[in-house]
């Protein structure tokens, strides 16, 4: 018999949970062999988790995900070699079998009725309900997966055979109440990761199009992978995971020999290596199976939720996320053990995994504000052997004196905060686990924007024709539309004695293809060329261009560089990706003569709405070098008739800067990033540079002696800011 407040759960061998990093056992009987079906080729052929070395914490979230499918997903971020895919797949054999509904596409559950896939009941019938046992589903997204493909679409062939709209599943169909593995989630197009977790978090897949109107349950595990080296995982996706955590750990001698040695291994004997891990696996996916039900019945009590909350609120976690999973993953764990109530272990658990990879303000020194919980008193000193008799005393006379007793469990939180009011984690072992985190999931660059056109890039749906023309056909989504109409569409052509068709296709079910592809960023340097200080400035922007061309190489940006001096600016360095080409163009800088800042505006301008009506360009910064001072018109650039006749008026300086600050609005108004550095001495600024980047709405820095290096970064922190807006 389990104790009071404890659940039955079955026998599993110490080794087993610190296989997983698990710090606590459980008690029960185990359970009869043969209760867990036999796994599949595949599985046996997968590297058990149980062999992994190290990985603690995501082999606790893991088997955590195993036993609450609803957990929110578990990511894993880490670069090459670094066991990712491994953990990933280890976990499909720890899943028991599942029981579903015979004949149900989504794997529906015979005990729940209510989560049944549209039109299963109608095609059961009210007979009994035909049930079988299989594996778990292990389903991976692969990074060209389609809409069509992912939620599900139209049957083509059943369509044709019935004349009417018949429903293909999806992926997402597959994977119910299985794993759902995301590869390099970080390369996964937008749309279509946005789509992903927003029906993983709904829990049902509702498809409307093509003339279907199907919905069916999807609640698999989300396991998701990505390396930060090539590219950063949008800030919104990851608040959307229960758990992100980092495989970046170091690794002493002896484990780096371990961890060889067991892949050796492995590739040489790879049955003779899960047989041996075999009775840890079976010990391991009992458990899971007893904690899955389990988990309805365990409980959180007040004051732990108002643990999660303070810890949230001490890492400056945005949202409710933080703590909204914590809880989940704190139930988890108390099933996990086989406990009906939440205790303190679990709320550490469920701070360390969730809430700490979300924090914000780790080490952070500032004063507290005033939003802050104070901190907790100081414990109080530890009791005498006299007082502890007396107050044992006192708790058996209350015992007897009430009718029902409290449960104690409900109010178990950890002793210490594991994150002070100021945002530090005094826990030297959690202190370094949490700064891996946030050096694993920081920002490594900057995503790049898409361009979507008809006639270029990778094809992402299907839609409708814009006109009467279609430049690419999208064949699928065509036969698609026309599908479900073939069989009336041919008993119409016999009927009118027209020419038979093997399929009927009209205007109407034309669809064509969207596509997409990455475009990198234009960066225009417009240099003021005249007076003094030309010969400093050119020979700092030629050293920032040439700086960032270099560092974006292998990102599709370019540079382009625009001097202005004399009369008018022109354009010295167009468009390029080419470094040689760039220096080339740059060995000849034009400088001396009048300052035409209005023309040199007006020309960046120019320069980038050719290249964003190219289609090569997404984002277009205009970074502008100068101290402010114009004296020469736009007109006079532009040689009018009227500004360069002989006894022409000089414009005075209030029309000088009107016309600067109109061609700066112009940047705004087109949808172009700008940013001004002023190179003046500040004790003779006028501080009209800074009203140059209010009315273009860029930013200003103020660098009197900039560097190539100075710019090269002010440049690329910019439109690093511009592409997560």
């Amino acid at each position: 018999m389990a104790e009071e407040g404890q659940l039955e759960v079955p026998e599993v061998v110490p080794e087993q949970l610190s296989a997983l990093g698990q710090a606590s056992a459980v008690q029960g009987p185990a359970l009869e062999e043969g209760f867990v079906s036999k796994r599949s080729v595949r599985l046996q052929r997968s590297f058990p988790l149980t062999a992994v070395i190290g990985q603690d914490h995501i082999k606790q979230a893991l088997l955590l995900g195993a036993c609450d499918t609803g957990l929110g997903g578990v990511c894993i971020a880490g670069k090459r070699g670094t066991c990712k895919s491994v953990l990933a797949r280890g976990l499909h054999a720890l899943l028991p079998p599942i029981e579903v509904v015979k004949g149900s596409y989504c794997n529906a559950n015979p005990e729940n009725p209510r989560e049944w896939e549209d039109g299963l009941r109608a095609k059961l019938g009210q007979g009994e309900v035909p049930r079988e046992i299989k594996d778990a589903p292990f389903v991976q997204i692969p990074l060209g997966v389609t809409e069509d493909r992912l939620v599900g679409t139209v049957d083509i062939e059943a369509s044709m055979k019935d004349g009417k709209t018949v429903f293909q599943p999806g992926l997402l169909a597959e994977a119910h109440r299985g794993i759902l593995y995301v590869d390099e989630i970080n390369l996964l197009d937008d749309g279509i990761a946005n789509l992903l977790l927003t029906i993983l978090s709904d829990g049902v897949n509702v498809v409307e199009r093509e003339g279907l109107s199907v919905s069916h349950p999807c609640r698999p595990l989300l396991i998701a992978t990505f390396n930060p080296e090539e590219g950063p995982l949008r800030e919104h996706l990851l608040d959307r995971i229960a758990i992100t955590l980092s495989a970046d750990v170091p690794f002493d001698f002896k484990d780096r020999v371990t961890a060889v040695e067991a892949a050796l291994r492995f590739q040489d004997q790879p049955m003779a290596m899960v047989g041996e891990s075999e009775e840890l696996t079976d010990g391991l996916r009992t458990q899971v199976l007893f904690a899955r039900e389990y988990l309805k019945d365990v409980g959180i009590g007040e004051k732990q939720v108002e643990r999660l909350v303070q810890e949230a609120s001490r890492g400056g976690c945005q949202g409710h996320r933080a703590e909204l999973f914590a809880a989940r993953v704190a139930k988890a764990s108390a099933a996990l053990d086989g406990r009906d109530m939440v205790n303190a272990d679990d709320i550490a658990k469920a701070v360390q995994l969730v809430i700490l990879p979300r924090a914000t303000t780790l080490n952070n020194n500032d004063e507290q504000p005033p939003n802050q919980p104070p901190p907790p008193p100081p414990p109080p000193p530890p009791p005498s052997a006299e007082d502890e008799q007396d107050q044992e005393e006192e708790e058996q006379q209350d015992e007897d004196d009430q009718e029902t007793p409290d449960e104690p469990e409900a109010d178990q939180i950890p002793e210490e905060f594991v994150i002070e009011s100021d945002g530090t984690v005094l826990d030297p072992t959690v202190m370094a686990f949490a700064t891996n985190q946030q050096r694993a999931l920081g920002k490594s660059g900057r995503s790049k924007s898409l361009i979507f056109s008809e006639d270029r890039g990778r094809y992402i749906k299907p839609m409708l024709p814009r006109g009467d023309k279609v430049k690419r056909l999208a064949v699928d989504a065509t036969l698609r539309a026309a599908a479900p109409y073939q069989k009336a569409r041919r008993n119409r052509a016999i009927a009118e004695n027209k020419r038979e068709r093997k399929v009927y296709v009209e205007r109407g079910d034309m669809r064509s293809k969207r596509l997409a592809r990455k475009a990198g960023a234009l960066v225009i340097f417009v240099v003021d060329a005249s007076g003094s200080m030309a010969l400093n400035r050119m020979s700092s922007a030629k050293g920032a261009a040439l700086t960032l061309l270099q560092q974006s190489y292998t990102s599709r940006d370019q540079v382009s560089v625009i001097p202005f001096c004399g009369d008018k600016a022109e354009v010295l360095l167009p468009p390029s990706k080419s470094i040689a080409m760039a220096r080339r163009r740059l060995d000849s800088l034009p400088c001396g003569g009048g300052s035409p800042l209005a023309h040199g505006i007006s020309l960046a301008v120019r320069t980038a709405i050719n290249a964003q009506t190219s289609g090569d360009c997404g984002r277009i910064m205009i970074v502008l070098l100068t101290d402010g001072r114009a004296n020469v018109s736009l007109g006079k650039s532009n040689e009018d008739p009227e500004a360069i006749a002989e006894g022409a008026p000089k414009p005075s300086q209030e029309q000088l800067k009107t016309e600067v600050l109109d061609m700066a609005k112009r940047v705004a108004a087109s949808g172009f990033n700008l940013l001004v550095i002023d190179t003046e001495n500040q004790f003779v600024s006028t501080g009209f540079a800074k009203e140059i980047a209010t009315a273009g709405a860029g930013k200003y820095y103020y660098l009197p002696n900039a560097s190539e290096q100075a710019i090269a970064a002010a440049a690329s922190g910019a439109m690093a800011d511009a592409m997560a807006m």
